[in-house]
């Protein structure tokens, strides 16, 4: 048994000295100066300005709105606009029926003509009571009771007159005016209805849109950051108006810091933008986003975001040196914007940065550069930090 197992010995190693001897003979691949060069596409690193925005959404809020209600009770005999169309300051939108207010006023104006009939009388008789005081051919009360009665009569005919005022006025309201300049609304009365000062609803509604609120909410810790660049950077913060859908409008407006309370909830305070818009195009109520700047950097280095590999946590990008090797270098990345990060820190400008065929690349590998070139799209990209 044991000679048996011996010439298996034997026998074993013979075979392994040959393969071991081919093993041995072959030329060895496995030096990076004997692998060809791994082709990647680079970067060069140039520092440039970069604007940092946030896109928020909002909500359109006409400037000044104003309703229009009755201010006398009475029938609604015309409407005299025509629904949706643009009203000036004091055209009239709406007559009641005027009838009861010209007898009104003709009641009072019949009535201060008689308070100064009878205070030209009374003033007559006690001129003539004073002429004969003096000469003592009456009593002083007789004198005194007349001067009282004239004192009467201007006071009746400044009550008089005041009334009629105020019945011309009742006259004049049943005109219904417009109170604003603004696009009207449509009629929420129609003809044939009884209106008072005192009903729930107005008989129509004015807003001015040639200036219109975008309303927005944003982080109260961002609140100082943003009076901070409306007063160093511009004495007026810009912020970009965009569509529902994200496509700008070609509308610009100024913010305004009308949030004096936070939110307990959520932490926001709610902005207003102001927004010129002579042509209409925002309406109340509308779904809108607010393009507002974050930061501006005047010198700042970027990478795309396809260059940066992270490893528990740590962001890193491949970066070429003058022995076209390269090497992973940590850095500290800032706002997204445009899909391109802001480095911090970790790189510097001049600086050549694998931006595709990172894939196959370990420390200390020859490469082969070429210039790297963006991919065109069509689609527009927010600027937008995270």
């Amino acid at each position: 048994m044991c000679i048996k197992q011996h010439l298996w010995s034997i026998l074993l190693a013979g075979l392994a000295v040959p393969w071991l001897a081919g093993c041995d003979s072959s030329p060895d691949n496995t030096g990076s100066d004997t692998l060809s060069p791994f082709p990647v596409s680079v970067m060069t690193l140039e520092a440039t300005g970069l604007s940092v925005t946030q896109d928020l959404p909002g909500r359109v809020s006409a400037v000044r709105t104003a309703e229009v209600r009755a201010q006398v009770t009475g029938i609604v005999q015309q409407r005299l606009f025509e629904e949706g169309s643009h009203i000036e300051e004091g055209r009239t939108l709406f007559q009641i029926n005027p009838a009861t207010f010209k007898a009104e006023v003709d009641i009072a104006a019949a009535a201060l003509q008689r308070t100064r009939a009878t205070l030209a009388q009374t003033q007559v008789k006690a001129g003539r009571m004073d002429a004969l005081r003096r000469t003592d051919a009456v009593s002083r009360q007789t004198y005194d009771d007349a001067a009282s009665l004239r004192d009467q009569a201007a006071a009746d005919v400044a009550q008089a007159r005041a009334t009629l005022a105020r019945r011309r006025l009742d006259l004049q309201f049943a005109s219904v005016e417009a109170p604003i300049s603004g696009r009207i609304d449509q009629t929420l009365v129609n003809e044939g209805a009884l209106v008072s000062p005192t009903d729930a609803t107005p008989l129509a509604r004015i807003q001015q849109i040639d200036q219109v609120y975008v309303d927005v909410r944003q982080s109260a810790s961002r609140l100082d950051t943003l009076r901070q660049q409306a007063g160093s950077a511009s004495p007026v913060l810009d912020v970009e108006i965009l569509g529902s859908n994200g496509t700008p409008l070609d509308m610009h407006g100024r913010m305004l810091f009308s949030g004096i309370q936070v939110d307990t909830g959520t932490g926001d305070v709610l902005l207003r933008v102001l927004v010129d818009n002579p042509q209409h195009r925002l309406l109340p109520g509308l779904y809108v986003q607010a393009r507002v700047p974050r930061a501006h950097y005047p010198a700042a280095l970027s990478v795309p975001q396809q260059a940066v590999t992270r490893t528990a946590g740590q962001a890193s990008v491949w970066v070429v040196d003058a022995q076209k090797k390269v090497h992973p270098v940590p850095v500290e990345l800032g706002e997204l914007v445009e899909r391109r990060y802001r480095v911090v820190s970790g790189l510097s400008a001049g600086q050549q940065v694998v931006i595709e065929g990172i894939e196959r690349l370990s420390p200390d590998a020859r490469v082969a550069t070429r210039p790297w070139q963006p991919a065109a799209s069509d689609e527009p990209l927010s600027a937008v930090a995270r």
